[in-house]
């Protein structure tokens, strides 16, 4: 075999390689953290400011898993008012595992959210208002 053929293999290879690399690129799925990313980062004061007044209360928030359900707990501050917000499970990872719900707290500050979650590793953002005031908290979680 003479040198001409070892470059035309060399280019095809090379040609073969590029050819895989592109199909690669093109069957990636690029997901950004949100749809509305740009909107979202005008409201980005609000969550600096909200995150502020959580961390002045006297407790954090407290959000665990039992048994299939997640239990929220507001801080003593909150007791004795019922307390709308919504909480954001956000999946980095697959955007289809992302869950959105509303919560209403009972006087105690406590909620139970029964919902049905895949199993992964989850951001947990927590958003409510009381007495005109913002607060935001969140927490990485591992759900089962």
């Amino acid at each position: 075999m003479n040198w001409g053929y070892k470059v035309m293999i060399g280019f095809m290879l090379f040609a073969g390689m590029m050819s895989f690399l592109v199909y690669r690129a093109y069957k990636t799925d690029f997901q950004l953290v949100e749809k509305e990313y740009y909107k979202s980062e005008l409201k980005y004061q609000q969550i600096i400011d909200g995150k502020n007044r959580v961390y002045r209360l006297s407790s954090l928030p407290q959000i665990v898993q039992t048994d299939g359900t997640v239990n929220l707990q507001l801080p003593e501050e909150f007791k004795g008012n019922v307390v709308n917000g919504t909480i954001w499970f956000y999946c980095p990872y697959a955007a289809e595992n992302d869950q959105r719900l509303t919560f209403k707290t009972d006087e105690q500050g406590k909620q139970n959210i029964k919902e049905q979650f895949r199993p992964g590793s989850y951001m947990v953002k927590i958003y409510w208002e009381i007495g005109g005031q913002s607060y935001y908290f969140e927490k990485q979680m591992d759900l089962s």
